[in-house]
């Protein structure tokens, strides 16, 4: 018993002594293994290390490039705003240059064709441009130019180039326009004279109808229809002569009330020569007027109106019409005195120099 005891000891003891080798086999190879990932993990671990540290230096050298462009997009973009502000400033100086250039050649023309068209033209279209161009520096030259602009419309003015056509249009008038000394066609007569023989037609016409209804069935009247019908055509024959005899009479007479006796006493051969001298005396006011001479203007035109009011027949629309249309060139062809647009070339001056 003591044997088998003893044996069954020793080969527990063996048992555990192989169990605690093989326990200590797995864990020097876990150890082992776990000592090589520790390995590799420890090499990762240096790669990741070397490659944060190059991201670090490339960051860090994108820092300071970015910082580097960021100071000189600051100060590019410094530049840029005083490069805005001069070309602002040069667009105002631009603006103001060309404003004043424009208001000098209107003035001159002006002063050239005595019309103040181009000056309140020009006045009109640079308050325009300012009000668009919304510039609280160039306000003040604005307003001037709305000064000017209104002492010009309150000042007036003629226009030497409309009341150039006016003169022309009423030169090619002036064969049109009927005289005293030269009768009427006698074609106007003579149409009343038929629609009175017409007239006159009518009434024996009814007659003869009437005469023909009253003509009856009984032979006993028809003797006297027939005589009463005769009469009428006669009648009728007569009437219609003696219309067209009457129309004939009234047409060699015409009665005219002159004022100036004078104006029958032109022979219809100085007809002509009395329109050409209208005309010359027209054109003669035409050139004085584009010469700005309006003494010589207003002295041919008034010439000119006296000459027909006095050979030609005032009556007729034609010479009404003429006749109107010259007072009121004479009326305006006048000395006007247009006033400078000072306020506005003060303004631009102050501007230009930044006051």
């Amino acid at each position: 018993m003591g044997a088998l005891l003893l044996v069954l000891l020793s080969a527990g003891a063996l048992w555990f002594a192989w169990t605690t080798q093989e326990r200590m086999r797995l864990l020097e190879a876990e150890l082992v293994r776990r000592q090589q990932e520790s390995a590799l993990a420890a090499n990762e671990a240096r790669v990741l290390a070397r490659q944060a540290e190059t991201a670090a230096r490339e960051v860090a050298a994108k820092v300071a490039l970015t910082e580097a462009r960021v100071a000189e997009t600051a100060m590019q973009r410094s530049q840029v705003e005083d490069l805005l502000q001069s070309l602002a400033r040069s667009r105002d100086e631009n603006v103001l240059a060309d404003i004043e250039a424009a208001v000098r050649v209107a003035q001159q023309q002006s002063a050239i064709t005595g019309s103040a068209e181009p000056l309140l033209l020009v006045l009109r279209q640079g308050e325009e441009r300012l009000a668009r161009y919304a510039q609280p520096r160039l306000e003040r030259v604005r307003r001037a130019m709305a000064q000017d602009l209104e002492r010009l419309r309150a000042a007036g003015g003629s226009d030497l180039a409309v009341l150039a056509g006016r003169i022309d249009d009423l030169v090619r008038q002036v064969d049109d326009l009927p005289m005293l000394a030269v009768p009427p066609q006698a074609g106007a007569g003579r149409r009343g004279a038929a629609e009175a023989g017409g007239a006159g037609a009518g009434p024996g016409a009814m007659a003869a109808a009437r005469g023909a209804s009253a003509a009856g069935p009984p032979a006993s009247t028809a003797v006297a229809g027939t005589e009463g019908g005769v009469l009428a055509t006669l009648r009728q024959a007569w009437q219609r002569f003696s219309a067209q005899a009457w129309g004939e009479t009234r047409s060699l007479l015409r009665v005219t009330r002159i004022d100036q006796p004078e104006a029958m006493l032109v022979a219809p051969e100085q007809a002509y020569f009395l329109r050409a001298n209208v005309k010359l005396r027209l054109l003669n006011a035409r050139l004085a007027l584009l010469a700005r001479q309006f003494d010589v203007a207003q002295s041919d035109l008034r010439d000119a109106l006296a000459a027909i009011e006095r050979y030609f027949d005032r009556n007729a629309r034609r010479t009404i019409t003429a006749a109107e249309a010259l007072r009121q060139v004479i009326a305006q062809a006048r000395t006007v005195v247009l006033p400078r647009p000072d306020a506005t070339f003060a303004a631009i001056a102050a501007a230009s120099a930044g006051r």
